[in-house]
């Protein structure tokens, strides 16, 4: 266990020690469950990295580390200790990567966490969401991936180009004399 764990793990029996006593059982009771529930967080990221990392028969990848940064969870832990390989232009990018929408950066804001997109005009079968939605999405992406960002804004898509509309010949239809509907009497 390297030093810093050990710190680590000594700092939080001092604390949960200093609660100790009658008239601070509701803030021990308090703390206690704090650590239960970051063990319990922290035990679910180390068993998705393991899971991962250990999956058998599996291929490993060109990067050893994209399992991991693909990852929501894993990514976020890495994220929130400053271990994150990729930088923020980056981890945007693989966020709105997994939205079922697409979308374009059209801008983040370092000092102000704010993100703006846009939303794309897409291949004119109306597929894409209403800025709203897009946007919760979005957050809620960015919020593992991308903690930096937050705020979401959403430009509505430019103009749409019109939908191409292809127009071919046809077989004659049957008992119409070999004229077309159009050109029938």
């Amino acid at each position: 266990m390297s030093a810093a764990a050990e710190q680590a793990g000594r700092r939080v029996e001092e604390v949960l020690a200093r609660l100790d006593g009658p008239a601070d059982a509701d803030a021990r009771a308090a703390a206690e469950e704090i650590v239960r529930a970051l063990m319990e967080f922290y035990g679910g990221g180390l068993a998705r990295v393991v899971e991962l990392l250990g999956r058998p028969g599996a291929r490993p990848p060109a990067d050893p580390l994209e399992p991991l940064l693909g990852d929501e969870l894993v990514a976020s832990l890495l994220t929130l200790h400053g271990l994150h390989p990729e930088d923020a232009p980056t981890r945007i990018a693989r966020a709105l990567a997994t939205l079922p929408q697409p979308v374009e950066n059209a801008g983040f804001d370092p000092a102000g966490g704010v993100l703006t997109l846009r939303q794309s005009s897409g291949s004119g079968c109306g597929c894409s969401g209403d800025p709203e939605s897009v946007r919760r999405a979005a957050a809620d992406a960015l919020a593992c991936f991308a903690p930096e960002v937050t705020g979401v804004e959403v430009e509505p898509p430019g103009p749409r180009e019109p939908a191409l509309l292809q127009i071919g010949t046809r077989p004659p239809l049957a008992g119409s004399g070999g004229r077309s509907p159009a050109t029938a009497p």
